[in-house]
């Protein structure tokens, strides 16, 4: 029984060293940075003990720093039940918002505030609180653009941050390499492939030949200048102590035959400082990158150089707290219009890094917006980079349903191609005959104006009378027909309501042919015209709210007419004296002529006249009708002059 005691004693013993040299060993690879082995190591610990509270923190905390936070839900759950903190709860809630599951994500959220009195940190927990609610209402910023996964150009590795310069497609990728014990993924290189726009050759996909990818390292994400001579690109994660201990900004420049060796970039500043996701600025002189030095808003800012008198650029300075979040802001891209481009965590999205743009608003003011879920996703969606600006592009995504990890898409704009409405518009020109009859009236001139009074056309009637315009839909105009010893005359035309709704129709063309006619009056010297219905009370000389109708016609004959003067003269009829009648109707004409001038009509272009019953039409009328044609109101041209 001894026997057996020691070697119960004996498999405790060596269980117990077992146990503690994995704690020791997962504790050197993640403090080095090595957090997917440390992964591994404090997973075989957990397998034996799943409440070690030092293999769930690692484990947290090594998924949450090598940016797969998603995955560490399990492990703070299981450190917020045993040692609740701020932080243990407060990266719960990260993870979870990080999985899309915002109800989980907001409880976590709430009980991190019972932790601390840290305004700062309870500052940015409520931030987190309030984007959750924020991002319910999302709206998508180009809601015809559609998200292609470019399969044939990604690997099972990762494969991001394209840009194109001078027909070749340069992007980041994790193919050929050996593999990263931070992450346990592929090193990172740089590739280049020919393109046309979204179109690249993904046959022949090689190295970047400008100089070569060095072993051990991740070269990240690359920038070209717009002239194609400068190359500025993220270098980092060397296991050499003599290497830089962060990842920073290198450059190549291009001299006589080809680039050079990259250096170390001056803007950098300190070798200890994250330094990456470069982007030069639509004319070359700014540059854009992402950094974790003093003085920013959160973890990763984004800040912007300037190009000095030597090339190099310096002078950063941070693009301040409407961009920057205490979140992670990085992948900037400044496109021409003056819109800024760059992915977050720290605006309201819909998980990790979501794409957004920052713009002015009517106000002038800058403002932020998420590009929406045909975009993003509850992954990270990152790295916006235009063929075609705002219309085609890349970005890179390491949401479900890719090739591999990161994964390169492009975009394309689907709005569907407008139904286009011809409207035709037949004018015909006629004259009105004494008969009362119409007949064609050729070689008349037609004009057509638009809403804003500028001319949109015009031509002669033909043999037919006929005049053609192509008219747009939904709008109004005026046409206007003119010949020698005719009155001119405008009359207001409209498409609206004569035209199918585009979104009925199939054929991408639809012609629609409309007809009006306008009927010309002869202009005669001294020929009277009656002017209908202008009646007045018995006795009175005011203007009638009916008889003011009929006067309009004749202002708009005027206005239509500009160089004709004219004699309005008001009849009576004979059933009162000569002197009475005649006082009455010259009242009358003045007041018809003094309506007509406070339209805006010269009042050296008319003639008030009275004829009281010296014209009668029936002189020895009986009824009251005969009566009625004897009172009228007439007018004639008696002067046409000269432009």
């Amino acid at each position: 029984m001894n026997k057996y005691f020691l070697w119960i004693c004996t498999l405790v013993l060596l269980a117990f060293t077992s146990c503690k040299s994995l704690q020791e060993k997962g504790n050197d690879q993640f403090l080095s940075g090595q957090y997917q082995y440390a992964i591994n190591t404090f997973s075989q610990i957990l397998d034996q003990d799943s409440s070690n509270l030092e293999a769930n923190q690692v484990i947290a905390e090594s998924y949450r720093l090598s940016n797969r936070i998603e995955k560490s839900a399990p492990y703070y759950r299981q450190l917020v039940e045993k040692e609740p903190s701020f932080n243990n709860y407060f990266f719960l809630g990260q993870s979870l918002k990080a999985q899309q599951k915002n109800v989980e994500a907001k409880e976590a959220f709430e009980k991190a505030k019972a932790y601390t009195s840290d305004e700062a940190l309870l500052a940015r927990n409520q931030r987190e609180i309030e984007a959750i609610k924020l991002a319910e209402g999302i709206e998508d910023y180009w809601p015809n653009h559609v998200l292609v996964n470019y399969k044939e150009l990604n690997t099972p590795g990762a494969d991001f941050s394209p840009v194109l310069s001078e027909d070749f497609l340069y992007f980041t990728s994790g193919r050929q390499a050996s593999i990263y014990p931070a992450t346990g993924t592929p090193y990172l290189k740089l590739f280049r492939a020919r393109a046309d726009g979204l179109k690249v050759d993904v046959g022949a996909v090689q190295p970047l030949p400008e100089f070569r990818n060095e072993e051990g390292l991740n070269q990240g994400s690359i920038a070209i200048s717009p002239d194609g001579n400068t190359i500025i690109y993220s270098r980092g994660n060397s296991t050499s102590p003599k290497d830089y201990p962060e990842t920073t900004l290198f450059a190549s420049y291009f001299r006589g035959a080809g680039f050079t060796q990259p250096i170390w970039m001056p803007v950098n500043e300190d070798e200890t400082w994250w330094n990456s996701t470069p982007a030069f600025s639509p004319d070359g002189d700014e540059l854009y990158f992402a950094s974790n030095r003093p003085g920013g808003y959160g973890g990763i800012d984004i800040w912007k150089a300037t190009r000095l008198a030597n090339s190099d650029f310096g002078n950063a300075v941070n693009l301040g707290p409407t961009i920057n979040t205490p979140g992670n802001e990085m992948f900037p891209r400044m496109t021409p219009d003056g819109k800024f481009f760059f992915s977050s965590d720290g605006h309201p999205g819909y998980g990790k890094l979501d794409l957004f743009v920052a713009e002015k608003d009517e106000s002038g003011n800058q403002v932020i917006r998420n590009l929406g879920e045909n975009f993003n996703s509850k992954d990270d969606d990152f790295g916006i980079f235009f063929t075609e600006y705002p219309k085609a592009g890349f970005i890179s995504s390491n949401r479900e349903g890719g090739v591999g990890d990161d994964d390169i898409y492009f975009f394309e704009d689907k709005t569907p191609k407008p139904k286009i409405v011809n409207v035709l518009l037949n004018v015909y020109t006629k004259e009105a005959k004494g008969d009362g009859s119409e007949a064609v009236l050729p070689q008349t001139r037609v004009v057509l104006y638009g809403s804003d009074n500028k001319q949109q056309g015009g031509d002669f009637s033909n043999t037919n009378g006929r005049v053609r315009f192509t008219m747009t839909p939904d709008s109004d105009y005026t046409i206007i027909a003119s010949k020698g010893g005719y009155f001119s005359k405008s009359i207001p035309y409209t498409t609206k309501g004569k035209t199918p709704d585009p979104a009925t129709l199939i054929q991408e063309v639809t012609n629609v042919t409309l007809d009006t006619t306008i009927v010309l009056d002869q202009l005669i010297l001294e020929k009277s015209i009656v002017l209908e219905n202008i009646y007045y009370d018995l006795d009175k000389a005011e203007i009638r709210a009916d008889a003011a109708v009929e006067l309009d016609k004749l202002v708009k004959i005027l206005a239509d007419n500009p160089a004709i003067r004219i004699e309005l003269s008001s009849h009576t009829d004979s059933r009162s004296s000569d002197s009475y009648n005649q006082d009455l109707s010259q009242r009358r004409a003045q007041s018809a002529v003094d309506y007509i001038v406070s339209k805006g009509i010269a009042a050296d272009r008319l003639v008030a006249k009275g004829y009281g019953e010296s014209q009668l039409i029936i002189k020895d009328a009986q009824t009251e009708e005969e009566h009625q044609v004897n009172r009228r109101t007439e007018f004639k041209v008696i002067e046409i002059r000269e432009d």
